[in-house]
């Protein structure tokens, strides 16, 4: 058979997702489709929040004293130009939500991805190497598993912030979130990562591998690591549920996104200040988005481990 004829019969990309095991366990899940779907509507909400929020909550050109505290449209008293109603500063609270979702949704993604970067790489270097190397690392994480990840999230943002000096708070806000956040995450990727080398690492490829005299750090990137993702797409799907939780929590304790550019957490904190004085908006619209995500991206968590147990097959 020729190669132009074996190419014509391989099945396409998408033929391929279609007719695979995790595709057939998502289309039975009911549950799993609406939080996919949910997931999809807030991610492309705040991606292309500019095209359709109806107003800037960051241009303050266009802010005024003046619409502060209006109430939901429906409300006596409320404006049709803001639909949810207003924050203290005049900011339309729908715009906002779209607005400080992307923000809540960058640090999570971004945490989500240097946790993933440092426990992995430490989790390989730690099963394939063993020893003194893979003592020091497991005893590090198992002191930092005695502190509870906000705890060493307030630790590390109050660290760095101090270390940073001078340097506008504002500016770097975001990335001493993104450091925060993922170093109090890194320790789930290096145990389960380690523990999968350990077993990966005595399997007859990766014998071979050594044999033909290919670098550690080569047979470690190309052999062992694409054979121990599976579990660590779990863990990053969880971690990015948590990772939006904490990220609401410090902003809500004052130590994260500046209210200047809010995200979801500093939108509650802000309308806590106003809840019992009657403007319950400023609070329960960001709060209900904050829950129906982490609960949408939960629920995907749920279903891609149990779609990736081959127990469960």
């Amino acid at each position: 058979m020729s190669v132009q004829s074996q190419d014509a019969q391989r099945p396409g990309f998408w033929t391929r997702i279609t007719d695979s095991d995790i595709w057939y366990s998502f289309k039975r899940s009911k549950i799993t489709i609406v939080a996919a779907i949910v997931t999809l509507i807030i991610f492309l909400s705040a991606l292309f929040a500019p095209l359709i929020a109806p107003h800037d909550p960051f241009d303050l050109a266009t802010l005024s004293l003046l619409d502060s505290l209006t109430p939901p449209a429906w409300e006596e008293g409320g404006d049709p130009r803001f639909l949810l109603g207003t924050d203290d500063q005049g900011r339309g609270i729908l715009s906002t939500i779209l607005y400080g979702s992307r923000i809540s949704l960058a640090v999570g993604f971004a945490s989500v991805v240097f946790a993933a970067v440092l426990g992995i790489s430490l989790g390989l270097l730690a099963g394939y190497a063993g020893g003194r190397t893979d003592s020091i690392i497991m005893r590090i994480a198992d002191i930092q598993l005695t502190f509870p990840a906000i705890l060493i999230a307030l630790l590390i943002d109050g660290s760095v912030r101090g270390a940073l000096g001078g340097i506008d708070r504002e500016q770097s806000a975001f990335y001493v979130l993104v450091v925060s956040i993922g170093l109090s995450f890194w320790v789930q990727y290096a145990r389960t990562v380690r523990s999968s080398t350990l077993v990966e690492k005595n399997k007859e490829y990766v014998q071979a591998a050594r044999l033909i005299g290919l670098h550690p750090i080569k047979i470690m990137a190309r052999h062992v690591l694409p054979n121990v993702m599976g579990p660590v797409l779990v863990i990053a799907t969880i971690n990015l549920a948590l990772a939006i939780i904490t990220e609401a929590t410090l902003s809500f304790l004052g130590v994260g996104i500046p209210p200047t550019q809010p995200s979801l957490g500093t939108m509650i904190r802000i309308g806590n200040d106003f809840l019992f004085s009657g403007e319950w908006w400023i609070t329960i619209f960001p709060g209900i988005t904050l829950a129906v995500l982490v609960l949408a991206v939960n629920l995907l968590g749920d279903w891609l481990r149990d779609a990736l147990n081959p127990r469960l097959r």
